[in-house]
């Protein structure tokens, strides 16, 4: 018999995020992609959050490698967090890991791993993993294929991937070569994004994208073009500098992400820009608006992105007016919307002209469609299917679509995250949990595992706060003085003094009584009972209470 293989999902099966896999076998392990997610309206004051870490830490001198597919965040942002605890060579395309070597200097950490290029078509051993890298398609360049051999057979993970025949790169998906792998030697189980399983038909060209660009640059000689998208996304800005330098324009990045990929992908001859059609954005004033390109950070409105900064009046670097036209090359990420729409609005009233992908095909996906899918899925032909990078609605659509292409439904299997999948002679099964799944939150220098800390910032958030000092001699039973009510985001201070006094009174008088009846235990509690009693029959609020009691 065989030995058999065990893959343990750590994120990204039930989250567009945290893309973390261990595939175990003959005592080795192996990372696929260690990626965050990034926190939402119910993880206040989080940066991001991590895998579960908890499965890697009794098998830290297990770990052989990991391979990250592609250099999106969801995909690479934990390595400097897992690499403060554990070591490991982590093997990527060279635009991968230039990205990531930045992120783990910033850590502090780059001496704790071996960074290792992969190119197309390479095939690398990491410990006893044979594994071979083919060329993929997607909103970032470089992305891989990775295909991996084991005792049970070839494993097939997808990446995140589009099948675009016309990339702006002219480096297609090989399906050719996948072709071959599942004729000569079989595809014993297909790992697949499921980000796009629920919608029908294919995803646009990124070309197209490009057309679009050019129209509006077109249409707007006089203006400055200010370009919002993600720094990763080499592609898109290439068509906006493709788009600018057409017209006669210069361009100069904003944001620390895009100054930074950007100089990243022209060494790497990933972008192409002449020296001449390049400046600094602090020599942007010096033009008139038709001859500048501005490509910006911060098409998501996050709060301190370089355009939400300018469409606030913030940013040191542009002041946005009516000689602008704001371009947000992207769609919202699902929860971002209201910021988004925040953002714009605020740009409007700063008199831009802003063009989004309501307005226009100023933006397309990166995941293949439901007909990309069933391309796959045919070439590759697996034995055996699990969906992948996806929340569980996609997961489902995406098992029930290869199901509907004639795959047995026993030999699709869906896992959440937390669980593991053994491969083995008798075929493929879900083990359930074998590690609790558990967000690991980022808090600035902190790493938190305990969820409850957010409902206490929400209840702070929007509730505010009051404390209750009480001072007891308890020799005596007797309050010392008059307890404290002092409050922060209660009522407003109009409300507040004449609440307060009211409210010290009251808990006074149950202190009194309390102590009158010779109780030893529970005055904190009481303190809190009274003080939340007080509060909620007089405002209808919930602040959180926070008793202080001092025994003299």
């Amino acid at each position: 018999m065989a030995d058999p293989v065990r893959i343990t999902f750590l994120g990204g099966l039930g989250d567009i995020g945290r893309n973390c896999a261990a595939i175990e076998c003959r005592g080795e392990l192996l990372l696929l992609d260690c990626g965050v997610l990034f926190a939402d309206e119910n993880m206040p004051g989080a940066d991001f959050v991590l895998p579960d870490l908890e499965y890697l830490h009794d098998r830290a001198d297990r770990i052989v490698g990991c391979v990250c597919t592609h250099g999106h965040e969801d995909h690479i942002g934990a390595l400097a967090h897992v690499l403060g605890r554990f070591s490991f060579p982590v093997y990527a395309s060279p635009f991968t890991l230039g990205l990531i070597r930045h992120r783990l200097e910033e850590h502090g950490v780059v001496n704790r791993t071996t960074l290792v290029p992969i190119g197309d078509h390479d095939r690398v051993g990491i410990g006893s993993f044979d594994c071979e890298f083919i060329p993929v398609t997607h909103s970032v360049p470089s992305g891989l294929i990775s295909v991996i051999r084991t005792p049970q057979g070839v494993i097939l993970h997808s990446s995140d991937f589009k099948l675009d025949l016309n990339p702006v790169d002219g480096r297609r998906t090989d399906l050719a070569r996948i072709g071959a792998i599942a004729h000569d030697e079989g595809v014993r189980l297909l790992l697949c994004d499921s980000t796009n399983s629920e919608i029908p038909g294919s995803s646009r060209s990124e070309t197209e994208v490009g057309e679009v660009l050019r129209r509006v640059f077109t249409d707007h000689p006089d203006q400055r073009l200010v370009v919002a998208a993600f720094s990763s996304h080499v592609h898109r800005v290439q068509q906006v500098v493709d788009a600018a330098v057409g017209s006669g324009r210069k361009v100069a990045t904003l944001g620390m992400s895009m100054k930074r990929n950007f100089a990243l992908a022209r060494e790497l001859g990933l972008l192409r820009l002449p020296d001449r059609a390049f400046m600094d954005v602090s020599e942007a004033d010096r033009y008139p608006p038709g001859q500048v390109c501005v490509v910006s950070t911060g098409s998501q409105g996050e709060p301190r992105s370089a355009l939400a900064l300018a469409a606030t009046g913030d940013s040191r670097w542009i002041d946005i007016g009516s000689a602008d036209v704001v371009v947000l090359s992207s769609s919202a990420i699902p929860g971002n919307e209201a910021r988004v729409a925040r953002m714009i609005n605020n740009l409007v009233s700063r008199g831009a002209d802003v063009i989004h992908s309501d307005r226009m095909e100023v933006h397309t996906t990166g995941h293949g469609k439901q007909d990309e899918l069933r391309t796959l899925h045919t070439v590759a032909d697996p034995a055996y299917f699990v969906p992948v990078h996806g929340e569980a609605r996609h997961l489902i659509a995406h098992a029930e679509l290869a199901i509907k292409m004639g795959m047995p439904s026993d030999r699709v299997v869906t896992a959440r995250d937390g669980e593991q999948v053994e491969l083995s002679d008798r075929g493929l099964i879900n083990r359930g949990k074998v590690t609790s799944g558990a967000y690991f939150y980022v808090n600035g220098k902190f790493i938190e595992s305990n969820p409850e800390l957010f409902g206490d910032r929400s209840i702070l958030g929007n509730q505010g706060v009051v404390t209750v000092v009480v001072v007891v001699d308890r020799a005596k039973g007797r309050l010392v003085n008059r307890p404290r009510f002092i409050s922060r985001g209660w009522v407003g201070d109009g409300n507040a003094r004449d609440l307060e006094r009211a409210g010290a009174d009251e808990v006074a008088a149950a202190v009194q009584d309390y102590l009158a009846g010779g109780e030893g235990d529970g005055l904190e509690r009481l303190v809190r009972r009274a003080a939340g009693q007080f509060v909620n029959h007089n405002t209808g609020r919930r602040p959180m209470i926070v008793p202080v009691v001092v025994e003299l």
